[in-house]
């Protein structure tokens, strides 16, 4: 009752135009949230202790291999990077495409995408093939992030939690100083998705250590029940 109250309020002042309502609902932000967590706890623990989701780490490790001439290990930690970047590009030519086949929209497509490639990676045994898996999961935090930008109308990311504590804090000092009920229901859908992620950092870790490189269908699951939270808006 909570999330659909948070989810209904906030609208009689919002003038932007939500074309797919799901795809900017709290329900659909909190199970990508999950998958967000779970591949960095995924890629942390049982793929050689990085975090393919966001790529500053990767841009720091780029600087320092420059600066120690090592170029190899240059181009190692840069294909991530590049990785992010295609699945920008992907997203938006997707984006762009009014149809694809026999799928309905982009989000639907990005989303059977990444199904598609997490579930090939489970097949993949640890420390076997790292770097592909974490530029491979770099693709897909990247597609999953530039397609699902926004929570009712706030912008939030799915696969990182930093500027979604920047703007929860934001929207809570708001709310708190000028009794901002609007403010106050934007600061809890974010905390709501910040929590999601940890809670999918913690399961990630848990199948991981429980089930090694096939903890990573926990995230196919995830994404399995978003496409079907997508089709049902349709219905």
């Amino acid at each position: 009752m909570l999330i659909k109250d948070i989810n209904v309020m906030h609208k009689n002042k919002s003038k932007i135009h939500m074309p797919n309502t799901t795809s900017e609902s709290i329900h659909l932000g909190i199970l990508l949230a999950l998958v967000g967590g779970l591949l960095d706890a995924y890629t942390f623990i049982g793929r050689g202790g990085v975090f393919a989701n966001a790529q500053t780490g990767n841009i720091v490790l780029v600087g320092i291999a420059a600066l120690k001439r090592d170029w190899m290990e240059t181009l190692i930690q840069a294909l991530p990077i590049f990785a992010f970047i295609v699945g920008v590009v992907v997203s938006e030519t997707l984006n762009r495409t009014s149809s694809i086949s026999r799928i309905k929209n982009s989000e639907r497509a990005i989303l059977i995408l990444e199904i598609v490639l997490l579930f090939i990676i489970g097949f993949i045994p640890n420390n076997v093939g790292n770097m592909l898996v974490n530029v491979t999961i770099s693709f897909v935090a990247s597609l999953q992030t530039s397609t699902f930008r926004k929570l009712v109308n706030s912008p939030y990311a799915t696969t990182m939690c930093t500027g979604n504590l920047r703007s929860a804090s934001q929207a809570a000092y708001i709310a708190f100083t000028k009794k901002d009920p609007e403010s106050a229901i934007i600061s809890l859908r974010y905390f709501i998705v910040i929590f999601a992620f940890l809670l999918g950092a913690f399961l990630g870790g848990f199948l991981t250590l429980s089930v090694g490189a096939k903890a990573v269908w926990g995230a196919v699951v995830i994404l399995i029940c978003s496409l079907i939270l997508l089709n049902t808006d349709d219905c």
